[in-house]
């Protein structure tokens, strides 16, 4: 599904991401985690057309994405969520939703005008599709609630359920668990794992919470200092030395998946 090979970028004297390569499998959760610092964000960011590498180059379903501005990376199938979720505060669930529906007849100036009922069809093929979403989230009774009341953690699943919106092959999740609840934190990664089993959907994810990430995701990626330091399935990678004296502080991590 994606294929990275030896992508790098430097900030100055900072080499931020330096010659990492890693692929992720269709229909996998594929956990990226590594200490802050480690260049997790910054790959996002090169991967999604935020910021464009020094080297390297990044294949999305055997196609060069390498460099493509943010809204052709979205067009291509790849969809994200940031660390801090951007809703828009004043308007309510659905409308955020219906906000992230792809090619909108009405965001060109001319078509309410000379082709109203296709922007009205489109509309409400648009509200019933986020319906849907809300439910398979579990989110229908905020529907009408304005997003800037959610809790943290719905406002986590509101950033999700705007990916669902556009139907992407692969979702980047960067730091889904954090601040959410543990209740929330399991209603989420039940989410993701119904969106991967149920949608075929692909998931990269970035996360810090290591009972979370051997859970749910296999296989689990390891950054230390912009390189892939280990690749492997949970199992893998809490016996691997170098991941447990750099990341986890020489102590193992047992965690019954």
């Amino acid at each position: 599904m994606l294929y990275v090979d030896r992508l790098s970028k430097r900030f100055g004297g900072l080499k931020a991401v330096d010659s990492c390569a890693f692929s992720v499998q269709p229909a996998t959760i594929t956990g990226l985690i590594g200490p802050n610092g480690a260049g997790k964000t910054t790959l996002f960011n090169l991967l999604t057309g935020f910021i464009k590498p020094d080297a390297g180059c990044v294949r999305f379903k055997d196609k060069d994405i390498t460099g493509q501005p943010p809204h052709r990376v979205f067009r291509a199938g790849i969809c994200r969520t940031f660390q801090v979720p951007r809703e828009f505060r004043e308007m309510s669930v659905v409308d955020n939703l219906m906000l992230a529906f792809p090619r909108q007849l009405g965001e060109r100036i001319w078509n309410p005008l000379i082709r109203p009922r296709a922007v009205c069809k489109q509309e409400t093929s648009a509200r019933k599709k986020a319906l849907e979403v809300l439910e398979f989230l579990e989110l229908t009774r905020v529907a009408d609630e304005l997003a800037g009341n959610l809790s943290g953690g719905q406002k986590k699943l509101l950033e999700l359920a705007r990916t669902m919106m556009a139907d992407p092959c692969l979702v980047l999740l960067d730091e889904p668990g954090a601040g959410v609840n543990r209740t929330l934190l399991k209603r989420l990664a039940d989410s993701v794992r119904r969106l991967c089993a149920e949608r075929g959907v692909t998931v990269l994810l970035i996360e810090h919470d290591m009972d979370f990430v051997m859970r749910l995701c296999s296989p689990i990626v390891v950054m230390s200092e912009g390189r892939v330091l280990a690749e492997g399935s949970p199992e893998t990678i809490q016996r691997d030395q170098r991941v447990l004296d750099a990341y986890l502080g020489g102590q193992h991590v047992a965690t019954e998946r």
